[in-house]
């Protein structure tokens, strides 16, 4: 009995070490979840509806920055309600996740971008008997988020933010800042755009949006590496975030619980409808519920569209995926996987999103993920 107690006591611990780091703590349901672990392994009401089944022992995962705010909170709820479960997730990249994934150092990878073909090829070195497969876990907007000195509100479209980025625009008083801008005054001020230093999933999304909204302007391939001469390099969404707070004249990108979190005004995007659109969960829905699947079997890779004009979209999205073996998992780690992941895919999972800055995967969408999981071995 000494040891069970302190096995409990152990694991609520490792629950408060899991969000100490998490950079929102205000999502619905986040301070609410009270009630206790059953430390029976079975279905609990301790943080949410959760369904601990066969989960045992320690799960590690890591990659994608862009859903840490999203995994604290999950890994917070579902080692409360799953006594002797311990999830590390080691939000790391989503270039750094895959390749751990296919080394067979995780039991699952966070990705902003869906695997490539290369990259499926290589998992079927850990997966023995199958293949690894994107399943879409967390949707939300990749906010702009700037810090200008006497400027609290800033609009800006494709075309213009590729060459900021691209440093073609280097002065924020430029003429194409300020023709989307009326009544603002600009400074005479240069920019400091900054970008991520390591591959990176939110880049590559960043680099499919404005190639396809700004084809003229941005001529480089969407890859994970950030493409573009010029600008400074910082680590992390976190990493840029905590650049563009500090550092006056400075542009950057990253998700919206990053802008939320630490406050930092974002930019509204310019689309060609009747208003320009702001980075918020409720429009990043928007566009995601147009999302379509374009992965073959169980695979459930999305095909976005970045150059929406629909009224209230903020087409400047990603979807982050956990990639996992459709069969071949580990047999260690397998009923944890799909425990914690059914978990996020729950409506309770997804529910608690929203506040944090992200959109909850459409439920057509949700509903074929959830059947994925189910299905996994």
């Amino acid at each position: 009995m000494k040891l069970q107690r302190k096995n409990r006591l152990r694991a609520t611990a490792l629950g408060a070490l899991a969000v100490s780091g998490a950079l929102v703590l205000t999502a619905c349901g986040s301070d609410d979840n009270t009630g206790g672990a059953s430390g029976t392994g079975e279905k609990t009401t301790a943080a949410s509806n959760v369904d601990c089944g066969k989960a045992k022992g320690q799960l590690r995962a890591s990659g994608s920055s862009a859903q840490k705010n999203a995994m604290d909170l999950w890994v917070k709820n579902y080692m409360a309600a799953c006594s002797g479960v311990e999830i590390n997730y080691n939000s790391s990249s989503s270039g750094e996740g895959i390749v751990a994934f296919n080394q067979g150092t995780v039991g699952f990878a966070g990705s902003d971008s869906a695997l490539k073909p290369e990259e499926v090829a290589d998992s079927k070195k850990m997966c023995k008997t199958g293949q690894g497969i994107n399943l879409p876990m967390v949707g939300g907007p990749v906010a702009i988020g700037f810090k200008l000195e006497g400027v609290d509100k800033l609009t800006l479209d494709a075309p213009t933010l590729a060459k900021i980025f691209d440093s073609k625009i280097k002065k924020w008083n430029d003429p194409a800042i300020a023709k989307l801008n009326d009544g603002v005054e600009l400074p005479d001020k240069a920019i400091q755009a900054f970008h991520r230093s390591e591959d990176s999933g939110t880049t590559q999304n960043l680099g499919k949006y404005l190639g396809a909204a700004a084809p003229d302007d941005w001529k480089y391939e969407a890859e994970k590496k950030w493409p573009a001469p010029g600008g400074q390099a910082a680590s992390n969404s976190s990493g840029i975030a905590a650049q563009v707070k500090q550092v006056d004249g400075a542009i950057g990108y990253f998700e919206l619980s990053y802008a939320k979190s630490q406050n930092i005004t974002t930019v509204a995007i310019e689309t060609g409808g009747s208003a320009p659109v702001e980075a918020t969960s409720e429009n990043a829905s928007k566009a995601i519920a147009a999302a379509k699947i374009k992965g073959t079997g169980k695979d459930l890779a999305l095909d976005l569209d970045y150059t929406t004009k629909a009224e209230g979209a903020y087409p400047l999205v990603l979807v982050t995926y956990e990639v996992v073996c459709d069969s071949g998992n580990k047999p260690e780690t397998l009923d944890t996987v799909k425990s914690f992941l059914s978990y996020a895919a729950s409506d309770d999972g997804q529910k608690i999103l929203t506040d944090a800055g992200y959109a909850p995967i459409p439920a057509e969408i949700n509903a074929k993920v959830r059947e994925t999981i189910g299905s996994l071995s």
